[in-house]
């Protein structure tokens, strides 16, 4: 506070406040967090549920290609949350990597609307006379992948940072962050919900140009929303990111390449900040060398800090690193059974061709509506896990019950090969009774078949979503430090990418080897023409593979935290 010397020649305040000046977050701030988060997210889903159906419909795009488009984008989107979160601990701050995603997110949306308002966006109309489709040029595409890649790029930077950002305005406070992480999840299953129901329906009946056009209002307000919060918001800086210091662990591991390991670790110096003594682990030991200490005098400073962070680091980083090296068998199980969770776009043309009339009624179920189905079974299963499964088990056990993350998972894979089984024996179905009702070169007609036909593995995949997501999140959280809980809260995200790109290659090379048969692909456009179910089969197959991966990784990896700690708990109550 500044001051003036008065006649008596005594200092006094310039400005005197007579109340303490009120300080930023609390509740207040989370309506505009929340509704940022809603609004972006509702648009976010509501754009993917139908873009396979405009992109063959309005792009001429074969369903193969569509497809490929999709695999990317939903990589894309994935990705995306996990650079978000890095520059915003590393260099940005959270404030502005939301606000620059809103931004981005809106600009992304509105070039998106703008392709089904502008004729010249986008190929002309086939003629139905002679069936002749002209491709889309290359500025057409341009227009529309950048599209793509600005929606990803907002989608990212509001979800990277929206949680963490009202944990800030919160300073901790017990009550409060209970009752915040339940409306944040409970917002995003009602985004979900209006995404898959009421803005797909506004989609199929008032055309792309509306539908669509309401996606770009809704970004347009969670835009202007998180803006309108900004004086009232906590807005701490960044701060160092621990992938900084994992990649310090490989660059200083590998410019000591040359350093022998001695068998004991007793006559070897380690480097380590902190009271409490640590020894390196003995597993992947090539990587202690970035933690061993050669010369005091030129490794340390005088305060005793690392001289050279890139040549010399803590038993704490090199640790960190081991933790995430070790997961990534594990990890590498949950990218292909997404794979399985990636191939919407084949139930959205399945979709085009049953009966979607609920029975008795004359309403029909949008196309793009069905993956609620998935939704549905995500909450029923989490429900009833907690409220029926466990409380029956501890009962028959007569001693309380968890089932552990890798059981979680290990039932999470068993129930996609399931869902991609019955993929399979329903598209077997459905295409042989195309056939017999003469549609065989028709694919956009209806046969005399029910949608209800596609809920089951729909359901599955939701149930299998449920199990094996969650439980991943809770292994990576609970086998790694605290220190990375960032990184670990965004392993899934990763996973998902991984498998969308895997899924683009197994598609493109299926399509590939088919097409040269006389029978034509696999993959093709026409659903009645094409043999989705021989490509069902085919991911049954890697399921069971990766079943196998994951006994195999899962009995390799070694009892996990949460069952140590199970295991000393049994054996405290048997000593007692």
């Amino acid at each position: 506070m500044e001051n003036f010397t008065d006649e008596k020649g005594e200092q006094q305040p310039l400005l005197e406040t007579s109340a303490p000046q009120p300080r930023g977050g609390g509740l207040r701030t989370l309506p505009f967090i929340a509704g940022n988060l809603a609004l972006t997210n509702m648009a976010i889903l509501g754009l993917a549920p139908n873009m396979i159906l405009y992109l063959m419909r309005e792009y001429q795009m074969d369903m193969a290609s569509g497809s490929n488009v999709l695999f990317w984008w939903s990589a894309a989107s994935n990705i995306t949350p996990v650079i978000g979160a890095f520059m915003a601990d590393s260099f940005v701050g959270r404030f502005q990597i939301i606000t620059m995603g809103s931004v981005i997110g809106l600009v992304g949306m509105f070039l998106f609307w703008l392709t089904t308002v502008i004729p010249q966006a986008k190929p002309p109309p086939c003629l139905d006379s002679n069936n002749t489709c002209s491709s889309a040029t290359g500025v057409q595409l341009f227009l529309l992948f950048t599209s793509f890649i600005l929606v990803s790029i907002g989608s990212g930077g509001v979800n990277s940072s929206s949680l963490a950002f009202g944990v800030d305005q919160l300073k901790n406070e017990g009550v409060k962050m209970e009752r915040y992480f339940g409306w944040y999840y409970a917002i995003t299953l009602v985004s979900g919900l209006v995404a898959m129901t009421c803005l797909v329906y506004i989609q199929e009946n008032m055309g792309w140009e509306i539908g669509f056009g309401v996606l770009l209002l809704l970004m347009l307000c969670a835009a202007v929303l998180i803006f309108l919060g900004s004086p009232f918001y906590v807005k701490p800086k960044s701060k160092g990111s621990l992938l900084t210091g994992l990649i310090q662990v490989i660059v200083a591991s590998y410019r000591k390449r040359s350093l022998l390991l001695s068998s004991g670790n007793g006559s070897i110096g380690y480097y380590q900040e902190g009271t409490m003594l640590r020894l390196p682990s003995d597993t992947l030991r090539f990587l202690n060398k970035a933690c061993i200490i050669q010369d005091p005098h030129q490794d340390l400073n005088s305060d005793g800090k690392a001289a050279d962070p890139w040549s010399l680091c803590t038993v704490d980083q090199v640790e960190e690193l081991k933790a995430i090296l070790n997961v990534i068998p594990i990890w590498v199980t949950g990218v292909i059974m997404s794979i399985n969770i990636s191939q919407g776009s084949f139930d959205t043309l399945q979709a085009t061709t049953v009966d979607r009339h609920i029975i008795g009624s004359s309403f029909q179920i949008p196309v793009g509506s069905l993956g609620i189905f998935s939704f549905v079974s995500v909450i029923i299963w989490l429900v009833l896990y907690e409220r029926a499964i466990i409380p029956i088990a501890s009962r028959i056990m007569e001693k309380p019950i968890r089932f552990s993350t890798k059981t979680r998972m290990g039932c999470g894979i068993f129930v996609s090969f399931l869902s991609v089984v019955v993929a399979a024996v329903v598209e077997t179905v459905r295409r042989s009774l195309a056939n017999k009702e003469g549609y065989s070169e028709d694919p956009e007609g209806i046969i005399k078949m029910s949608v209800l036909w596609l809920v089951p593995h729909l359901m599955l995949v939701g149930f299998a979503e449920a199990m094996n997501a969650v439980a991943q999140n809770e292994f990576y959280v609970s086998e790694f430090p605290q220190s990375m809980a960032s990184i670990a809260s965004n392993l899934l995200g990763l996973g998902s990418a991984a498998g969308s790109v895997a899924a683009s290659f197994l598609m493109s090379a299926i399509n590939d080897m088919t097409e040269r048969g006389e029978s034509g692909s696999w993959i093709s456009s026409n659903i009645n023409m094409g043999h989705y179910d021989y490509y069902n089969w085919i991911l049954a197959g890697l399921s069971m593979a990766n079943m196998l991966l994951f006994f195999f990784c899962s009995r390799a990896y070694g009892p996990c935290r949460e069952e140590n700690d199970l295991n000393t708990v049994v054996e405290v109550e048997a000593a007692s």
